[in-house]
């Protein structure tokens, strides 16, 4: 099952937090499928999500946005 969230307009550092709640929802191995703004959110979001232990994975790459996965695998 993916879960998907969309906080492409979302400010720094409201994205993160939103970003880390649905993970939490999630239960082990699920993932959260999320579009984020380029620039300060994805040079934000992603480093921290990634220096919690989360596996991020882009997977979409447009001018002004970007689509990536992430794995609950932190137990």
């Amino acid at each position: 099952m993916v879960t998907y969230i969309n906080l492409r307009g979302t400010p720094c550092p409201i994205n993160f937090v939103r970003c880390s709640l649905e993970i939490e929802k999630l239960n082990f191995d699920q993932i959260l499928q999320v579009d984020l703004d380029k620039g300060e959110p994805e040079e934000m979001v992603i480093p921290s999500l990634r220096e919690a232990g989360y596996q991020v994975k882009v997977i979409r790459i447009e001018s002004d946005w970007i689509r990536f996965t992430v794995v609950n695998n932190v137990s």
